[in-house]
């Protein structure tokens, strides 16, 4: 039976969210069976692998556009997605159209693999089919969670692996210190790839450096203060002062694959116009001015504490309304505890998302600590909350960024 676009969403958004096999498995498997049918042709690709617990996308967006820019035709896989199923998946500086989805959707649900595919494992083979089809010259890989055990890790060895900030996040499957979380993250490291670092805390350097000496890496960057000055000193098109190393990131990785793919260094002006020509939506990103709204994805500690060194470093003394929804197995505590120095006021609210945390628990958290807060119903509400000359910040789980960004589309007339 051939199914509608949305009737493809549907079934694969109602897969399972994590399987009973680790999806490094299920993938292996699902690519075997493709395999066994002709359709390998993603294994001529070479692909750069990107890791970490905060600014996987923001390296996976440089580095589209700056390999983009030196003329390579990029497939770009990330996920999630901020409104559209589409954005998870990129090919040629375009998102794969809605009829694409619907035919290879349909072919994939319709192939028997003999086991429960998870939507990330759908959407993975979807992404590695399509950058096929489109010729891709070179294909970016966003984990979902974790490395060692993660879908993507079934594609095959990196061209180059990217690992960048290691923080306390998705703690009852990654591990409980972030020496556990490295040692998982670390296992996209694989001999004969090449690996770009991210500066990290002393003891966490210390894993991927070992990893990388077990597994005779030739290559090992790891991002210098130096090179994170550079990009302070260029026009980042992306807003927040963490961008400034996942801008190096991107760019030594690219520069290593170009080197390591083509014999041929990248050119500054390559560089340069790749950076600034950015997009990343939904991180720390300025919906509007008069009156002022900007909306960041930061659902874990350590992505707020960049969020809180961004609007002190860009806004020095001034004050937030913030507005706040999470997942409820995230650390909101100490999140609320970061911005609190920052705060007029907060808001909640709860996303759509079984794994929500209900907007009245947060604020019932939020009123513990001294501060005033107010429940939100709905995202038209907070549009109508905001005020002239003062400043919103909404924040948290990404789901709920992509419902302020859709309605903020949806009311300026603009297609995102």
């Amino acid at each position: 039976m051939e199914r509608t676009y949305q009737e493809v969403i549907d079934t694969i958004s109602n897969a399972r969210r994590f399987g009973r096999q680790p999806g490094v498995e299920v993938t292996a498997h699902m690519l075997s069976v493709l395999a066994q049918r002709g359709m390998d042709g993603y294994c001529r690709i070479p692909f750069i692998h990107v890791a970490g617990t905060n600014g996987k996308g923001s390296v996976c967006a440089f580095l589209n556009s700056i390999l983009t820019e030196a003329g390579l035709r990029v497939g770009v896989f990330t996920s999630p997605h901020l409104i559209a199923f589409e954005e998870r998946i990129a090919a040629n500086g375009q998102r794969i159209a809605r009829e694409d989805v619907q035919r290879l959707g349909n072919l994939l649900l319709g192939m028997d693999f003999d086991l429960c595919p998870t939507m990330f494992d759908y959407c993975l083979v979807m992404a590695l089919l399509y950058f096929a089809e489109q010729s891709c010259d070179v294909m970016i890989l966003e984990t979902g969670l974790g490395g060692r055990l993660d879908s993507t890790n079934a594609v095959g060895t990196p061209a180059v692996s990217v690992i960048t900030k290691i923080g306390l996040d998705h703690m009852a499957v990654l591990g409980d210190s972030l020496t556990q979380i490295a040692r998982e993250k670390a296992g996209i490291i694989k001999e004969g790839t090449a690996l770009v670092l991210e500066t990290q805390e002393e003891n966490v350097l210390s894993v991927f450096l070992e990893e990388a000496k077990r597994h005779k890496l030739s290559h090992v960057h790891v991002v210098s203060r130096e090179e994170i000055e550079k990009m302070r000193a260029a026009e980042l098109p992306l807003q927040g002062t963490y961008q400034w190393e996942n801008a190096a990131a991107a760019v030594a990785a690219a520069k290593i694959f170009c080197q390591q793919q083509y014999g041929k260094a990248l050119q500054e002006q390559v560089l340069s116009a790749g950076i600034s020509k950015t997009v990343w939506p939904g991180r720390m990103e300025q919906l509007s001015t008069h009156p002022f709204l900007l909306v960041d994805g930061a659902h874990n500690g350590h992505g707020v504490h960049a969020l809180y060194e961004s609007l002190t470093n860009l806004y020095p003394g001034e004050k937030f309304h913030f507005v706040m929804a999470v997942m409820a197995d995230k650390d909101y505590e100490n999140m609320i505890g970061e911005l609190l120095p920052l705060a007029m006021d907060f808001a909640t609210y709860t996303p759509e998302s079984e794994r929500a945390l209900q907007g009245r628990l947060l604020a019932e958290c939020i009123r513990s600590r001294g501060v005033a807060v107010t429940e939100v119903e709905s995202v038209r509400e907070i549009f109508a909350r905001l005020k002239e000359g003062e400043k919103t910040i909404c924040f948290g789980s990404l789901y709920f960024i992509g419902e302020v960004c859709a309605y903020h589309a949806a009311e300026s007339g603009m297609n995102r």
